[in-house]
C-alpha cells in the first residue's frame, strides 16, 4: 500500500499490491482467478446478497499489483492498489 509516497511493510515483507473486491458487484465469473499470474485470487466460500460467490484474495497470497484481474473483470468489481 502506498500512502503519501511511504511504503508500508507487513510482517517484515514489502507490500507490493492489494486488491479490493466489491462483493456485491462481483458475480463470481472467475475470470480474475484465471488472469492472476500468482494464482492469488480465489472464489469465496460465502455468497453475497445475490447468491454469487465473489472473488477474494487468498489469505496467505501475495498480490503483485499487476492489475490483470481488474482489467478482465466484466463487472468492474476489482480495485488494485499499489
Amino acid at each position: 500500500m502506498n500512502i503519501e509516497g511511504l511504503h508500508i511493510f507487513s510482517e517484515g515483507k514489502f507490500e507490493m499490491g492489494k486488491i479490493v473486491v466489491n462483493r456485491e458487484r462481483c458475480k463470481g465469473c472467475a475470470l480474475c482467478t484465471l488472469a492472476c499470474p500468482k494464482k492469488s485470487i480465489l472464489l469465496s466460500q460465502e455468497t453475497n446478497s445475490q447468491g454469487f460467490y465473489p472473488a477474494e484474495l487468498g489469505s496467505d497470497q501475495e498480490c503483485t499489483g499487476c492489475t490483470l484481474c481488474a482489467e478482465v473483470c466484466p463487472d468492474v468489481a476489482i480495485e488494485v492498489w499499489r
